[in-house]
């Protein structure tokens, strides 16, 4: 949310990861009816070999992995959650005022960034988006999906981002590290990027 191809996780994993592993980001709709048909096109064009789903990013990431069918995928502070909130809570952006107020809360940074509107129209649809994407889980085998969660999570709080959710659906497969919602960089080094290594390079020494 309010992320994109100048985002923080992505541009350390451009800038230390093996040359002969590629980075692609792109930015895309905060409506997700818009953003699929756009993240659909993208996946025709690249056939990615690995799929990495940051926070809300993952309903999206996780969409994408059914559309593969094989590709695995990663996620890190997965908010399998976060569209129910942004859903049932639609309502609250007919009050006046309220929509302009999150607009400008939850304003991206500088750059190629989501721009975010909460409008009634927008936030409405993720029920949608997240009812089709865990539909679609069923075709796929949940070996194929890794999660990362941090111990200070602060949108765990919430229920946003679940452990429990999470485990409803891909089992035990993720580790906890003792950070926040936005992956540290020693986490990124550490965890991250090995993980990533073991996916797309498993022999590599």
């Amino acid at each position: 949310m309010g992320g994109g191809s100048d985002s923080r996780i992505p541009s350390i994993l451009n800038e230390r990861l093996p040359k002969s592993i590629k980075v692609i980001v792109r930015t895309y709709s905060f409506d997700p009816e818009q953003a699929w048909p756009e993240i659909r096109l993208w996946l025709d064009e690249l056939n990615p070999d690995l799929l990495i789903g940051e926070s809300l990013g993952s309903i999206q990431a996780l969409r994408a992995a059914a559309y593969l069918q094989t590709k695995p995928c990663l996620f890190v502070s997965p908010s399998l959650n976060a569209p129910l909130y942004l859903g049932f809570l639609s309502f609250l952006s007919l009050i006046p005022g309220v929509s302009l107020l999150l607009d400008r809360i939850y304003k991206p940074k500088e750059g190629d960034r989501q721009k975010l509107h909460f409008s009634f129209n927008i936030t409405r649809k993720y029920l949608k988006h997240r009812r089709i994407a865990l539909q679609q889980l069923k075709q796929l085998e949940p070996n194929k999906f890794y999660a990362f969660f941090g111990t200070n999570d602060h949108y765990r709080r919430s229920g946003m981002v679940s452990i429990r959710t999470y485990r409803k659906y891909f089992g035990d497969s993720f580790t906890i590290y003792e950070g926040s919602h936005f992956m540290e960089e020693n986490y990124i080094d550490s965890l991250l990027i090995p993980k990533i290594k073991s996916i797309l390079c498993p022999f590599a020494t």
